[in-house]
């Protein structure tokens, strides 16, 4: 019997001493309306195959403006989680506040790195000054979401626009067959300027000129993309909707045509089953040298302690695997930039799924989403969003010429100077 007590105290001892050892790292990711059951399925499967690291979920960022604020506050008073997942266009501020870790030397002892599908245009999106500094989680791209069954209500028997003049055709269908529904929704206020982004970019229209000291905006692309938002408000009578009305008046098939990122994919096709048909498309008028915004996150190591870092490389590397990078396909719209997960693991996905299908055919225009650099990046960001909402509105739909002139006048003031 004491032989039995004495035993039973050393397992007891053993797996205490075993749970003390286990690292705990602290994660905070964006949206949870889109990612909640993605990083619930990445925990469960990563607990499993690593016990000795307990993963703790902090909440949900709102949005990527309100993730890079909660972590440039957070760096003051050392509360920052071990791994942020940040917008693509929102790593640079961390790197250059010196806040986001370096990742070379963990990669550097990684001997088959490549081969599990992190691939070089995969880590540019997270390079900066030649250095990885995040690794991408997901990416979007922005897309054309139908409701068939309006536009058939409506009598049209053409292929689906490619261009915004046709978008306009088919408002003008919509509008004309008595239907009670708004004929589109074009997302203007989606986070960090992404669609003023994409009109531009759709041109092959960058942000600032290559010194980054001077908008590029102001010219004849900038006019055509700032009168084309207001021709959609104008002829199509674009309601202005915030994003939830907008996501979930489509989904319930009261908005014909719905502009808006593929991340949304999978959230769109589980609210609107069963009530009408939905059919995605290209994003309309990209021009052959033109191309569109890379959209989503990338998984950043701030953690300086060593063991907890590399814990979080441990879930990071997990995350942004193979089987990571599936499960973001499967729960989501976001397509996985893993290579090894389009290429293996999501082998027959999307001959299943092709409605999903339609981003990575339009994985050739992939081009930066822009940050502007400085300590003004996000009062920029505010400019724009102002400026697009002021024709949004109505208010000043009959002016786009105007509005970008100001717009760009407000810009150009808060850009770093030329060698500062």
């Amino acid at each position: 019997m004491q032989f039995r007590t004495i035993a039973g105290a050393i397992a007891v001892s053993a797996l205490m001493a075993g749970a003390a050892q286990a690292v705990e790292i602290e994660v905070q990711y964006p949206y949870a309306h889109l990612f909640k059951e993605t990083y619930k399925q990445i925990v469960a499967e990563f607990n499993k195959a690593h016990p000795d690291i307990k993963v703790k979920l902090r909440a949900p960022y709102e949005s990527y403006e309100d993730g890079s604020q909660k972590v440039l506050r957070e760096a003051i008073t050392k509360r920052m989680p071990d791994i942020t997942f940040q917008g693509l266009n929102r790593q640079r501020i961390l790197v250059e506040k010196g806040i986001a870790q370096s990742l070379e030397g963990f990669i550097a002892k990684e001997s088959d790195f490549e081969k599990d599908g992190y691939h070089k245009a995969m880590l540019d999106l997270g390079t900066f000054d030649g250095k990885v500094y995040g690794i991408p989680f997901s990416v979007s791209l922005p897309i054309s979401y139908y409701n068939m069954d309006v536009l058939k209500k409506a009598g049209w028997t053409k292929p689906l626009p490619t261009t915004w003049d046709g978008v306009i055709e088919v408002c003008k269908a919509i509008a004309a067959s008595g239907q009670q529904v708004d004929t589109m929704f074009w997302g203007w206020n989606i986070t960090g300027n992404w669609f003023w982004q994409a009109l531009n970019w759709s041109k092959n229209n960058p942000m600032l000129d290559k010194t980054e000291t001077k908008v590029n905006f102001d010219n004849e692309h900038g006019k055509w993309a700032m009168r084309t938002f207001a021709r959609l408000v104008k002829e199509c009578k674009m309601p202005n909707y915030n994003l939830k009305e907008a996501m979930g008046n489509f989904s319930a098939g009261k908005i014909g045509m719905y502009f808006w990122s593929i991340s949304a994919l999978q959230r769109v096709t589980n609210d609107s089953k069963g009530k009408f048909e939905l059919k995605t498309g290209l994003y309309p008028s990209v021009e052959p040298t033109g191309g569109l915004p890379a959209g989503g996150n990338a998984g950043m190591l701030l953690a300086t302690d060593p063991e907890r870092a590399a814990a979080a490389w441990t879930f990071l590397k997990f995350a942004t695997s193979g089987r990571g990078a599936a499960i973001v396909a499967e729960t989501t719209g976001y397509m996985p930039p893993n290579k090894k997960a389009n290429e293996v693991v999501l082998k027959d996905f999307y001959a299943k799924n092709p409605n999903k299908f339609v981003a990575v055919k339009q994985l050739p225009l992939l081009r930066e989403w822009y940050a502007f650099p400085g300590k003004n990046g996000l009062k920029i960001t505010k400019i724009i969003e102002d400026a697009l909402q002021s024709i949004a509105t109505g208010e000043r739909m009959n002016e786009p010429d105007k509005v970008l002139a100001e717009m760009s006048e407000k810009v150009q003031k808060l850009l770093p100077k030329q060698g500062s």
